[in-house]
């Protein structure tokens, strides 16, 4: 747990790093090139590993580019460009990304805006017409822009309540001081309330021009015609001259240190520097060189076994073209005193700069960089990006230009990187704080009326080039050209043969239920045996299990949910790794006593903070007062654990008989069951086989609790309640198909059109059906101001009971429909996504062709199924609101 939170914490860093050895594309992949006469670039990467295909516009424009005072002029144009272009609506473009079902949606970063879409193969011609009339033109209209700044504004206080987020924000000031790299794209409330739709339109006629874009495709597509058609849509566009573009003049970083509240659940402490961008020679020698810093065998890695850190990393984020920061980052309990390991931490980093790095890593780094270049082709979406980040973003001939100059850097390089750019002097020191929770207080819920504008009562009409192509409903059949067998220890065994890298990939899950397998006053348990899987086996210490793994550049994630990703000559001896983790795991007694304080020390703030207490008052309003799930670690069962307590919960809870393993790659099912069988065959079940599966439980009444947040500008609301179905019930696909009716395909759906795109109140809305083998729940989850959290119930519940009175419009029930079968043929855009479901499957006892059987289900169903499923189990008067943040006004 405290792995998966920290790894979270970070996420708003990595999006900023461009980590090419787990994205890079591959020498004999089937690329094409082309150059239109208007300048346009486009690249088309071939990749049969499934019938989709992504497409991505990369603008090389961005924050860089916004005028002085508008700083996200670029972010506010690429959500504009959703509100209508040449020839095409708003509603119609998201009626039309609605019917593709894919994931359609856009970023914008410093140098680049990306506009990209992930679809069936054969629905590719619409997604290039659409990106090609928003190249031709787009409306820019003052009347849309009123609209979407509201929603717009709602994503700035939504990030600027993100503590990760205001760190780097803050950095950036720091770190790159009157220059365009001080301000994200993002943008600021004032510098929309500003913005007029002329300003807009102006930037766009600047920017949005075929010879300042980059056209990326990756699937399994024709090559051939796919590139006649690009030339088609886009050849008549006219090239425009390109405004000067601001020079980047770097001052030299002055040493700070800042403290800032933060509403994680333990600290983190930052020392950032400065490092060369992705332009320059020595940027190779720099990823390399966080590579080795991270290494789980080296010294800054080694403060977490040692007991004085619950997580510790190195890593790079805001590459831009003429620097980056290289950040090292320590998570240490919330009440922790950050000083003394934070110096610790400069030692180790600067004991590295003077002495230099090992040899030893810095070969496992460069193998590791290698292995991930190859993993990248087992994703259609995977690729794209890689591209894009690699030509769009950096300006490289490819993603292989980057790693081929990553097989050349030496150790002489990274140590006089290290030496270089590890320098205090120039360093800024940074710790995130966290800021203790107010207790939870019971709110009046929502209330008054107001006059709210109706939902549409007539579909959209389409142009004749997309009408005819989405208006049939287009079956599909995921072929099942998998084996599925069960050892005779009861471990179950899916394998799927996949030739698209010379890799294989293991996912595999014991079942478990923490809350009814661990002894009472034991809770916490499983977060103690999780952090012990990471020091070893009996046979290999935790430092040689990990040269073990380096030698065969393999990435091995242990515990009750592992994986493992291997070149294919290696499969055999990853295995073998796997299975002395996960069979013979060290648990050293010595180990339990460094990490046991710093986990109950974590679980100490864990239950002080706002997303905890957000979380466990959606559970309380849910269950019943003495339902398992309400069980809870504290910092008093934690201390109390014994290695007995963990090693009888381990021998308890890990077994054959409720592990299943999928095996996807490039290895046939005749090898991977004899490997499997070879190292897992001799497991043993010991004991009574324990009960995983949780009791059913009464419907919940309504209530309303407000969990106060003092970081956060906006409010997260979390609208849930207890329906009386199971993931058996014949009724889940009637409301899973009306979901996609209210929420699932941006503003073409009822939710997103009356929150967002009408009334502005939210800039997110999510509805989600969680349904298991005995008990399921009903989510809405939306973003917005304290003024608009009643609003926005208000609309829900008008939403959810037409959904129960009326019958949807046939258009809508297509639209859900397309949009459902779509998605469901994406589930193999990757081998992981595929291998993910396959073991989702297996786990909740379903067919493993589900998702063949589902696609029959929703494209027979009726609209009276739908309406009948939302009045026998929706109940949209019994909702538990939860809302973290200011108190709702």
């Amino acid at each position: 747990m405290r792995r998966s939170m920290f790894k979270v914490a970070l996420l708003v860093l990595a999006c900023g790093c461009a980590v090419f050895a787990q994205d890079a594309g591959h020498k004999d992949v089937n690329v094409t090139r082309a150059t239109l006469d208007n300048g346009m670039r486009v690249v088309i990467v071939h990749d049969a590993l499934a019938p989709v295909v992504t497409v991505m516009q990369n603008y090389l424009v961005g924050g860089d580019e916004t005028p002085p005072g508008f700083p996200g002029m670029a972010h506010a144009q690429e959500h504009m460009a959703f509100r209508g272009c040449q020839d095409v609506s708003g509603d119609q473009i998201a009626a039309i990304y609605a019917q593709l079902g894919g994931l359609s949606n856009a970023d914008t970063q410093q140098n680049i805006t990306q506009y990209f879409t992930t679809i069936p193969a054969a629905d590719v011609e619409l997604a290039l017409r659409l990106d090609a009339a928003c190249m031709q033109d787009v409306d820019d209209a003052q009347a849309e822009w009123d609209k979407e700044k509201g929603a717009i504004e709602q994503e700035v206080a939504r990030d600027l309540s993100n503590p990760t987020y205001k760190f780097l924000t803050r950095l950036n000031e720091d770190m790159f001081s009157g220059t365009v790299y001080s301000h994200d794209a993002l943008g600021t409330k004032p510098s929309f309330d500003a913005t007029k739709a002329e300003m807009l339109k102006k930037f766009y006629k600047d920017w949005y021009a075929p010879n300042n874009a980059i056209l990326v495709i990756s699937g399994d597509v024709d090559p051939a015609a796919v590139l006649a058609k690009v030339k088609e849509l886009y050849g008549k566009i006219p090239r425009r001259d390109l405004p000067a573009r601001t020079e980047v003049k770097l001052k030299p970083v002055k040493s700070e240190t800042f403290t800032l509240d933060s509403n994680l659940s333990y600290s983190l402490s930052f020392i950032s520097y400065r490092m060369p961008g992705t332009k320059s020679t020595d940027y190779p020698a720099v990823r390399i060189l966080s590579d080795v810093l991270a290494s789980q065998r080296g010294n800054l890695y080694a403060l977490v076994p040692q007991g004085k850190a619950l997580a510790a990393e190195f890593g790079i984020a805001e590459t831009f073209p003429e620097a980056s920061v290289g950040f090292g980052v320590l998570a240490l309990p919330a009440d922790a005193d950050a000083g003394a390991v934070t110096q610790e931490m400069r030692k180790i980093l600067n004991e590295y700069a003077a002495q230099g790095v090992s040899a030893e890593l810095v070969d496992a780094a460069k193998r590791g960089e290698v292995a991930g270049a190859e993993f990248a082709r087992n994703s259609i979406p995977g690729l794209a990006e890689s591209w894009s980040q690699a030509v769009a973003a950096e300006g490289r001939n490819s993603p292989d230009e980057f790693v081929d100059a990553l097989k050349k850097v030496t150790v002489a390089d990274v140590n006089r990187v290290a030496k270089q750019y590890l320098v205090d002097q120039s360093s800024i020191t940074a710790q995130l704080k966290p800021v203790a929770s107010g207790e939870a207080v019971s709110d009046k819920g929502f209330g008054g009326s107001e006059s709210l504008t109706s939902a549409p009562t007539k579909p959209v009409a389409l142009p004749p080039w997309a009408e005819s192509h989405l208006l049939a409903l287009k079956s599909f059949s995921i072929p099942t050209s998998w084996t599925d067998t069960t050892l005779p220890n009861g471990l179950r065994l899916i394998v799927k043969t996949d030739r698209t890298s010379p890799t294989v990939t293991v996912l595999g899950g014991v079942q478990h239920t923490e809350s009814l397998e661990a002894a009472p006053g034991k809770d916490g348990v499983g977060d103690v045996l999780d952090e012990l899987f990471t020091y070893g086996t009996t046979n290999l210490d935790r430092l040689a299990f990990q040269k073990a793994l380096d030698d065969i550049a393999a990435s091995e994630t242990p515990g009750l949910n592992f994986s493992l990703r291997v070149l294919k000559q290696d499969f055999a001896r990853g295995v073998q790794l796997l299975a002395d983790n996960e069979l013979n795991p060290a648990l050293p007694g010595e180990a339990l006593e460094n990490i046991k304080p710093q986990i109950a020390q974590f679980a100490a703030g864990n239950l002080k903070s706002p997303g905890y207490r957000t979380d466990r008052a959606v559970l309380a309003g849910l269950l019943p007062p003495k339902d398992p799930s309400l069980r809870e670690a504290t910092p008093q069962t934690i201390s109390t654990l014994t290695l007995d307590d963990v090693k009888r919960y381990y021998a308890k809870a890990v077994r054959p008989d409720l592990t299943t393993i999928v095996v996807i790659g490039d290895v046939t099912s005749e090898e991977a069951n004899g490997v499997i069988a070879k190292w897992f065959g001799g497991w043993k079940n010991v004991g009574e086989k324990p009960e995983v599966t949780l009791p059913t439980v009464p419907l919940n009444t309504a209530s309303a609790v407000t969990v106060p947040d003092p970081s956060q500008l906006q409010d997260t609301v979390h609208l849930a309640e207890m329906v009386g179905i199971t993931r058996f019930d014949a009724d889940y696909y009637a409301l899973q198909l009306g979901n996609h009716v209210l929420g699932g395909g941006f503003y073409a759906t009822r939710l997103y059109h009356d929150l967002r795109q009408v009334n502005g109140y939210v800039y997110n809305v999510d509805v989600k059906l969680d349904a298991r083998k005995t008990r399921a729940d009903y989510t809405v989850t939306y973003g917005c101001d304290p003024v608009n959290v009643s609003k926005a119930r208000q609309l829900v519940q008008r939403d959810l009971v037409a959904m129960q009175k009326e019958e949807v419009s046939p258009a809508e029930l297509q639209q859900a429909k397309a949009l459902v079968l779509r998605q469901l043929s994406l589930r193999a855009a990757s081998e992981d996504d595929l291998a993910g479901s396959l073991l989702g499957f297996a786990e909740m006892s379903l067919p493993l062709d589900e998702l063949n059987r589902a696609a029959g289900r929703y494209a027979s169903m009726t609209a009276a199924e739908v309406r009948a499923a939302f009045a026998k189990w929706v109940r949209p008067e019994t909702f538990v609101q939860v809302v973290r943040g200011p108190a709702p006004q």
